[in-house]
């Protein structure tokens, strides 16, 4: 019999010790620029807007030596008691009753409806999505259009107009800007709640089918429970979305009017730190807000994430 030389011979397979220890070094190669990233756009910003609401802080010229004492929980105290600030808080949960379950409801029910075989679907899955896409001082334009004192939607309802008209309308002003969010982002949504119910057997429709369960049953018994997951998805952007809102109070209503009753969080923060010098203050109202977001996710985790 032949020897085998030691060149020939394949070489023994490597433990799963070692292989772990190989895509463990290699592993932090592949996550290193998305942690760079998260460091840069978001863990960093809120360090230093930490730093900033514990101080007199003010902006200065770069390179500038300045005095910015530290004042404690003085920022959080004032916000806190601040009636502009409360204000904000309180127009922002009512644009979140009204606009995140307006957005679920009918991102799920347009979506199942698109999902169907319908006439000119395509068509119809382009135009709500166009909204999303399209910029939002051109969409606002075409709302102040539609719903100024001599706009298209008072001509319509003649003496059933609100007077004040809508906008300058101090109780219709955030309901009003709550459905235009609604409108511009649903396409959104509704691209999300196709891509779940692609992943709802269709198994379930034919034995739901068999079983008598009309078209509502179906909807309410396979397609509600089987988006599920997209349902929590939705919830938390939409809410996390109506916490940052400024661009629509900003340019629908002169920057939160009438009289703060549109104001948002993020635009008094603006108002605050930008056109006042006061950043120290306005960082405190942003940590306060970054805190009751959370607060909120967990409440709609334990509602909506669980199985």
């Amino acid at each position: 019999m032949s020897a085998t030389s030691t060149a020939d011979r394949p070489a023994p397979p490597r433990s799963r010790s070692s292989q772990r220890a190989g895509r463990s070094r290699i592993g932090p190669l592949f996550i290193a620029p998305y942690v760079l990233f998260l460091v840069a756009i978001f863990a960093y910003p809120v360090g230093l807007a930490v730093y900033m609401s514990f101080h007199d802080y003010f902006f200065a010229a770069p390179g500038a030596i300045v005095d910015r004492p530290f004042t404690g929980l003085d920022n959080y105290a004032e916000a806190l008691q601040d009636s502009a600030v409360l204000q904000s808080f309180g127009n922002v949960a009512i644009f979140l009753v009204i606009n995140v379950p307006l957005t679920v409801a009918l991102a799920l029910v347009l979506a199942t409806a698109l999902n169907a075989a319908i006439p000119f679907r395509t068509f119809f899955r382009v135009s709500y999505y166009v909204p999303y896409i399209t910029a939002s001082v051109a969409v606002v334009g075409v709302w102040l259009f539609l719903f100024n004192g001599a706009g298209l939607i008072n001509n319509l309802l003649g003496p059933l107009a609100p007077a004040p008209s809508w906008f300058v309308n101090s109780t219709l002003a955030m309901p009003l800007i709550a459905i235009y969010v609604s409108w511009k982002q649903l396409g959104f949504f509704v691209l999300l709640y196709l891509a779940a119910l692609q992943n709802v057997p269709k198994e379930l429709y034919e034995a739901a089918s068999i079983d008598g369960a009309g078209r509502l049953r179906q909807f309410m018994s396979v397609t509600v429970p089987g988006v599920r997951p997209a349902t929590f998805l939705v919830t938390l952007l939409a809410t996390i979305t109506g916490a940052n809102l400024f661009t629509e109070p900003y340019l629908l209503t002169g920057g939160g009017g009438p009289n703060g009753a549109s104001a948002s969080p993020v635009l008094v923060m603006y108002q605050e730190g930008i056109q006042q010098g006061n950043a120290g203050y306005a960082a405190a109202i942003g940590i306060i807000l970054i805190v009751s977001v959370l607060v909120l996710a967990g409440v709609q985790r334990l509602v909506l994430g669980r199985k």
